[in-house]
């Protein structure tokens, strides 16, 4: 249970802004063949989608900030998002499994309005693709079995 907890935890947290990696302990629990893989794979998924949510509500609250000094894009910047966004649609949320690139997609999702039931569904395709690619790399380099 602890080992499912902590998956969840870490994904949760790296699907944020906050530095985090979820990758290394799916693998670690995968090796540890005493985790059922669909669990560890729904737990790794819904906690990462869940973190790309928390960002999503940041990019629509952070939108009445956006004429206060602080705030870190200006009009232009949020004109270029827009048109970029637009241009790719929704679907460029596939990508928000990537680092750095992903948080920024799930965060201006929110920011131009994105609908939420789109952004989970979406969100929830790529990153669970990325979580059984890596799972399946992993069985195929590292076989575990009963011994």
């Amino acid at each position: 249970m602890i080992g499912y907890l902590g998956l969840f935890s870490a994904a949760f947290i790296a699907a944020t802004f906050l530095p985090m990696q979820s990758e290394a302990l799916l693998v670690a629990l995968m090796l540890n063949n005493q985790h059922s893989l669909v669990i560890l794979l729904v737990v790794a998924t819904a906690g990462n989608v869940l973190g790309s949510v928390v960002n999503w509500v940041l990019g629509r609250v952070a939108l009445r900030f956006k004429h206060k000094r602080w705030f870190p894009a200006n009009d232009a910047q949020l004109a270029r998002a827009e048109v970029w966004y637009h241009r790719y649609g929704r679907w460029s949320l596939l990508a928000s499994w990537l680092p750095i690139v992903g948080d920024a997609l799930t965060i201006i999702a929110g920011v131009l309005r994105e609908p939420l039931w789109s952004f989970v569904a979406i969100v929830t395709i790529g990153k669970s693709a990325r979580y059984v690619a890596l799972a399946m790399i992993t069985v195929y380099w590292f076989p575990v079995g009963p011994a």
